[in-house]
């Protein structure tokens, strides 16, 4: 197949043993590794190995109803993706962070610290938690409103990016001879004053090798796609049909260019969990494998949180009961239409923790080699992604047999890239330098 100007983008969604939330009990996996950070790096080796953009690590800042019945993610994704820095030399290394509990200048430079410990692969998922759990961790009764994690994300961006600016290229001078580290006419505060955060920068780390982190996002609520359209470089989102894929990648995109941006500035990424064997029935026997293995305690209480219901007495094989309009919903929006969604379709409770056990509402799809790529391929020409994030049921195997398996068949198709062009996690991403406001506004003083 010739080669094509389009080429996907695709990152690796790692999680604990694996996206299947009974994954740490099947026979593929060794549960004691989700404590064992070689594990990590060796995923981080894999995804290096096809090429991968990138690999990705979810967070959560509660323990929640898991610790009976799953092997929790347990490390602090920034930590664990430096040492996966120092493991491998291109794939790029994108860490959860949220904006309702941390600090715009403590992240800002751990982030950029994983930026030069990288060599300019480092990107921040950027979220806002949803979760009463988490909240109850930082001292805040019950959930934060929708409307009111999205302002403060707003503002807590802004300030990130003015303190990564705060350093212009070649501030650092490093003279040794005339004893000069930096040129203080580079290095700038930022002087903040809004409301909710006020920060005089600069800060203490200088600009990294890819200018800053990749701004990602994953949230399919109005204010998250609206968040999207302002800030995000990559979306990960949860769509489980094509025409679904197709409607969000042209309101997204829409509405990227009703913000002065180019649409192309943006990479919609649907996640993916693929079960692959050789024959399609095989497959489909490896999923139920693993659907067998699903405790309805867990799951209950999982779907629980989800929807903001308590379930945890209801009827396995009852349709949940009514749920209330998604704006009424203060959790996670877009996640908990998903659901609504899916159960509206008659399905028993049981029916719907099957269906959720593999992603929490991505789309699974089990098959060939062949058949992963093409679904792959149509919902990327029939515009539906600009790539996807593969988030393996089971690890390493998972990971292993789609790069070993579906990775040659893509770019046999001229789909995906054969060799790294780039050595930062923007370049993957096909984005230039990103600028600097106080470069730009020198600029604009000298030509006035």
């Amino acid at each position: 197949m010739s080669q094509n100007s389009r080429q996907f983008h695709l990152n690796a969604f790692l999680m604990g043993v694996g996206h299947h939330e009974a994954a740490w009990r099947h026979p593929r996996t060794e549960a004691h590794r989700v404590l064992d950070v070689a594990h990590f790096q060796e995923l981080g080796r894999i995804a290096e190995r096809g090429k991968l953009d990138s690999v990705f690590f979810a967070d959560g800042l509660a323990v929640g109803p898991r610790v009976k019945h799953n092997a929790l993610a347990v490390f602090e994704p920034v930590t664990l993706l430096s040492a996966i820095a120092v493991a491998t030399e291109k794939v790029g290394l994108i860490a959860t962070a949220s904006t309702s509990y941390s600090d715009p200048y403590n992240l800002a430079r751990k982030f950029t610290s994983l930026d030069h410990i990288s060599g300019g692969r480092a990107g921040w998922n950027i979220v806002t938690s949803a979760g009463a759990d988490e909240a109850a961790n930082f001292g805040v009764d019950g959930i934060p409103a929708h409307r009111g994690r999205y302002e403060r994300a707003e503002e807590f961006v802004d300030v990130t990016l003015a303190l990564w600016d705060s350093w212009e290229d070649g501030a650092v001078v490093l003279d040794e001879e005339s004893g000069v580290f930096a040129d203080p006419d580079r290095v700038h505060t930022i002087d903040h004053a809004g409301e909710r955060f006020r920060v005089k920068g600069p800060l203490n780390a200088p600009r990294s090798a890819q200018g800053r982190p990749l701004l990602v996002q994953a949230g399919s609520s109005e204010s998250g796609k609206e968040f999207a359209a302002t800030h995000a470089e990559a979306v990960f989102t949860a769509q489980r049909t094509l025409a679904e894929g197709q409607q969000f990648y042209r309101d997204l995109k829409t509405r990227v260019v009703a913000h002065g941006r180019s649409a192309d500035d943006v990479k919609v990424l649907p996640g993916i969990v693929p079960f692959i064997a050789d024959t399609k029935e095989e497959a489909e026997e490896l999923e139920r494998s693993f659907t067998d293995l699903i405790s309805p305690e867990y799951s209950l209480r999982q779907l629980s949180l989800m929807l903001g219901v308590d379930l945890t007495e209801h009827s396995l094989d009852a349709p949940l009961p009514p749920l209330p309009p998604v704006d009424q919903i203060e959790g996670n929006k877009s996640r908990y239409q998903l659901v609504k969604d899916l159960a509206e379709e008659g399905r028993t409770v049981r029916e719907l923790i099957g269906l959720l056990g593999g992603g929490r509402g991505h789309r699974t799809f089990a098959g060939t080699p062949e058949q992963i790529a093409d679904e792959l391929q149509t919902w990327f020409e029939q515009g539906a992604a600009d790539g996807f994030n593969i988030m393996p049921p089971y690890l390493p195997g998972g990971l292993d047999d789609f790069v070993d398996r579906v990775v040659p068949i893509l770019q046999e198709r001229g789909l995906f890239r054969t060799e790294y062009t780039a050595d930062t996690l923007r370049g993957h991403y096909g984005l230039g330098d990103p600028g600097n406001r106080f470069t730009e506004e020198l600029a604009h003083d000298v030509s006035a």
